[in-house]
Formats: C-alpha cells, structure tokens, sequence
C-alpha cells in the first residue's frame, strides 16, 4: 500500500460559500488526501483550524455519509443536540439524509487537526444550511431566498 507523503500535498484554503458566509471559515485549510491516493469512491481531507475557525457553515447531506475522527488539538462538535467537545480519537458520524446540521468550531487559543472523510456524491447531493440563507446542489451554490 502506498504511503501518502502528506506534507508534500498541496495545502488547499478558501470557500466557494457565498458572501459573508466564508468568514467563519477563514483560516481553515486542508489536504485531499484521498484524492492524492489515486481513490475515487469517497474523499477524505486532512483538515487543521487555526484558533477561532469553522470547519464549515452547521449543514447536512442529502446523499452523502460523512465522518470526522479527530487527531490533534480540540474542537467543538455542534448539531441540532448541543455542542460536544472532540479531542484526539473522538469520531462523529453523520449519514446520508439524516437531517442533523453540524459543523466544528475551534474554540481553543491552538489549532486542531481531524480527518473528514465522506462519500462523493456531487451528481446528486444537495446540501442544507439551516442556520443561514444557502444551499447547495448540482448546480451550486445559492440563496434559499432570492
């Protein structure tokens, strides 16, 4: 099996979220580690959150299972049931349509790193915000309101 030298992965940073949806997520980088490995069935991404940042806006998959296993530092779960602290080898598991909107804040003064792992499903997934005016489909992103 070949090993992934991770620290050569080009870092990719940014959001495609509409405007001014993308601040939370200032900071936040990843490496598509999946991708690197020549897989194709799902995508998994080394993410690290800077002190202060957002994985993402709190969302749900229509077709898509996600999973975080967190590796270093400490972030802070939140979905429709509260927040939960993760710490290194917690895992959450979101399946495919269940509509629970989650996202991870790191909330400590040191960065955090996890893995989110997930099925590819672009073709036919949409993706709900529940907290702001976005969504998500095949054809992109827009405003739930327009």
């Amino acid at each position: 099996m070949p090993k992934i030298a991770v620290d050569a992965l080009p870092v990719n940073t940014g959001s495609n979220y509409l405007p001014p949806h993308h601040e939370a997520v200032a900071g936040r980088a990843w490496r598509a580690v999946a991708a690197a490995g020549g897989l194709t069935q799902f995508g998994a991404n080394l993410v690290t959150l800077p002190a202060g940042a957002w994985s993402s806006q709190r969302h749900w998959h229509s077709h898509e299972d996600e999973m975080v296993v967190m590796l270093a530092g400490e972030a802070v779960l939140v979905e429709d049931g509260g927040d939960t602290v993760m710490k290194p080898g917690d895992i959450a598991c979101f399946p495919a349509g269940a509509a629970n909107g989650h996202h991870l804040q790191n909330r400590s003064a040191l960065p955090c790193q996890f893995l989110a792992i997930g099925t590819d499903r672009i073709d036919i997934d949409e993706c709900h915000y529940p907290d702001i005016d976005m969504h998500l489909d095949p054809a992109g992103f827009r405003r739930k309101t327009a």
